[in-house]
């Protein structure tokens, strides 16, 4: 348990769907945690698990598929370097006149036994993006975010308010 915080539920599991509003175009959704600025609570995120559609096979076009899951609402696809980017997932096909070859690239689904935590959501929503390319078809994500609420100190909870908005 993080210092300065005081869970209030057992963790739960918080499932999300999107898919492209159009083949190849980047778009984002947003999942509403319903929790308390009043009792300063937070989600204190313990994994995330992305599941992304695959990429279409098109003979001499390499395809992909890239979601993400983000604290705050981003622009463009985040990478795992952006502070607000929990968790990212490339699966891609490349091909040539011959032969094709499939990738996933994702951060770790379940963080080692290590660490207490990922992430802190301290605002009301969290988000998740998409983005295919060179598809014919719009993709989508679903996944799963596992966590529990926690009530945080007057402090810490302006402190990790400020930290998530300012970041974005």
């Amino acid at each position: 348990m993080p210092k300065g915080l005081k869970q209030s539920s057992s963790v739960v599991a918080i499932g999300f769907s999107l898919n492209e509003s159009a083949a190849n175009t980047f778009t984002e959704g947003s999942t509403d945690l319903n929790l308390s600025p009043l009792d300063r609570e937070v989600f204190v995120v313990l994994s995330a698990n992305l599941d992304a559609a695959f990429p279409e096979m098109i003979t001499a076009t390499d395809t992909s598929v890239r979601a993400a899951l983000t604290t705050t609402s981003q622009d463009a696809m985040p990478t795992l370097a952006n502070a607000n980017c929990l968790a990212r997932l490339t699966e891609s096909i490349r091909t040539d006149a011959v032969s094709a070859v499939s990738f996933t690239q994702s951060a770790t689904e379940t963080p080692p036994a290590t660490l207490e935590y990922i992430g802190i959501i301290a605002t009301n929503d969290f988000f998740v993006q998409v983005e295919g390319t060179n598809n014919v078809a719009a993709k989508g994500v679903s996944g799963k975010v596992y966590g529990y609420r926690a009530v945080a100190s007057a402090d810490i909870y302006a402190a990790l308010v400020q930290s998530e908005v300012l970041s974005a």
